[in-house]
């Protein structure tokens, strides 16, 4: 990773921090790293009771650390309504916004959406709406980091059909997602840089790293081949959970890291990222849709 490390996050004390899918993989070493490093984080997850068990495990290998988990599951737009009800407090430093499913069989959320879309993208464009009057309090040092992939190459929101209605390719409707997510940050820091905010609007990918998300559409369509060929990838290609959390906590801690950057393994180096990820236009469509599907306004100043 080019010299930057977990050991390098600057001090956390007194900041708050919320990071979704919180309880495994990319979200539980970030979560971690955060508390280790003095942060009160929220582990917002789908499952209760695997919160309840992550939050045990932080706080034994991070002695000291300040953690507790909220329910939210993003495929339930009634659900990220009340998470962002009833978070306690007034301000809010750091969003994470890490959840995410890969390469599902068509499926659709509690609202109707296409799974990997209503997920990855309209769940937390809802969450981040909602709780932006508390991370506008926080004032400076204020993030919203957003985790997209490499795979965002492979195909754009066609706004004619963003829950791919007409023909669902698994593939392509997760690129989509992520190309989604790269089109949100975008938008989002235009906005906050046009009213004046300080909040920064980042993302990054892990590259490749060893997480349940890639078995687990092969596991529902009860593939055992392919959800073999991924155990064997995960345990001789990619990297650790640990070195694919490096990029979004690097985008979410480090002084250098600014509005709209994208970061991957390589860090501090800036991730590529396929050009329509910044085209104004599409990222101002997707945003009226997403507010239109959602129902959440973003209140400017």
């Amino acid at each position: 990773m080019n010299g930057w490390s977990a050991s390098d996050i600057p001090d956390q004390s007194g900041r708050t921090a919320v990071v979704t899918g919180a309880n495994s993989g990319l979200g539980y070493v970030t979560a971690r790293e955060l508390a280790r490093r003095g942060a009160r984080v929220v582990l917002a997850c789908r499952d209760a009771t695997r919160a309840e068990a992550a939050e045990e495990r932080i706080r034994a290998e991070a002695p000291g650390a300040d953690v507790l988990s909220a329910p939210l599951d993003l495929a339930d737009l009634a659900s990220v309504r009340g998470f962002a009800e009833r978070f306690p407090d007034e301000r809010l430093d750091l969003l994470v916004n890490n959840a995410g499913v890969m390469a599902l069989p068509e499926r659709k959320t509690v609202d109707g959406f296409e799974m990997q879309f209503g997920t990855n993208h309209l769940g937390h464009f809802a969450l981040t709406g909602l709780l932006l009057p508390r991370l506008r309090a926080a004032g400076r040092g204020a993030r919203v980091v957003t985790v997209s992939s490499l795979l965002h190459f492979l195909g754009t929101v066609d706004p004619r059909d963003p829950n791919m209605e007409h023909r669902y390719r698994r593939w392509t409707a997760y690129a989509r997602s992520k190309s989604a997510n790269l089109l949100f940050v975008h938008e989002l820091s235009r906005r906050l840089a046009a009213e004046g905010s300080p909040v920064v609007a980042a993302a990054a990918h892990p590259g490749y790293a060893a997480t349940a998300l890639q078995t687990k559409g092969a596991r529902m369509e009860e593939r055992a081949w392919l959800e073999r060929l991924f155990e064997v990838l995960n345990r001789t290609v990619a990297q650790s959970p640990e070195a694919g959390a490096l990029p979004t906590l690097y985008a979410a801690t480090a002084p250098e890291a600014g509005p709209d950057d994208f970061f991957g393994p390589g860090i501090p180096r800036r991730a590529p990222r396929a050009p329509w990820t910044r085209d104004s236009r599409a990222s101002a469509g997707l945003w009226a849709a997403s507010e239109r599907l959602t129902g959440v306004t973003y209140a400017w100043r």
